[in-house]
């Protein structure tokens, strides 16, 4: 396993386990508007390496595991932590853009990060077929993207389940542009699926600017 996967999934590990037994030290690194707002914004960090329980942590390191490989192959350990940082941070920003007037709105979890490598990987190897657990067919890479997003748009609109739909969609985005960002190269070989995967985030800006979401 590279170094840069192994360091971020012990991170993870580490500081998910902490807060699973200190409750304290889960409450002052979660996400939490109101605390961002204060100038707390360390938390934008802090909580992407905290979950929920065991089971929220395993599935988004296994997520990881298989897809940041991909990442590291074709650009380095380097660029990787680079998107996932990226990622990260742009999955709370726009939590904090969109959940701005709720003060007590909380989150917690590696997705946005995840959500931003795989998206990554799914740019870089559009083609690639994906097996779900629930769907006993491979599914090419860009149609799952670009339908997650769009799923993601529909739980941010409706609020669907104790998910941070919001952050995830972030996470995409910040992997996405940097993908481009550092391999410019893909506007001209995958054209088509730079903008079919751009699809998603141009309909959740127009939603925000005519107020319908």
């Amino acid at each position: 396993m590279n170094l840069s996967l192994l360091l971020i999934i012990a991170a993870n590990v580490v500081v998910s386990l902490k807060g699973f037994n200190d409750f304290s030290f889960f409450e002052r690194y979660k996400f939490n508007i109101g605390a961002i707002q204060r100038g707390e914004h360390i938390r934008s960090v802090t909580s992407g390496f905290l979950h929920v329980d065991y089971t929220h942590l395993f599935f988004n390191m296994i997520t990881l595991y298989f897809f940041a490989p991909l990442v590291i192959r074709n650009f380095n350990g380097s660029k990787f932590l680079l998107i996932y940082f990226v990622s990260l941070l742009a999955g709370s920003l726009l939590a904090t853009v969109f959940h701005k007037n709720e003060y007590h709105y909380s989150a917690v979890g590696a997705s946005g990060a995840v959500t931003g490598v795989l998206y990554s990987a799914i740019l870089l190897q559009p083609g690639m077929k994906l097996f779900l657990f629930f769907i006993p067919i491979p599914i090419p890479a860009y149609i799952f993207g670009i339908g997650y997003l769009l799923y993601s748009i529909y739980g941010m609109k409706n609020r669907l389940g104790n998910i941070g739909h919001t952050a995830h969609f972030g996470g995409a985005i910040g992997g996405y542009l940097v993908t481009l960002l550092l391999m410019p190269s893909l506007v001209v070989e995958e054209t088509l699926m730079v903008i079919l995967l751009a699809i998603p985030i141009v309909i959740l800006f127009v939603l925000e600017k005519t107020g319908k979401i």
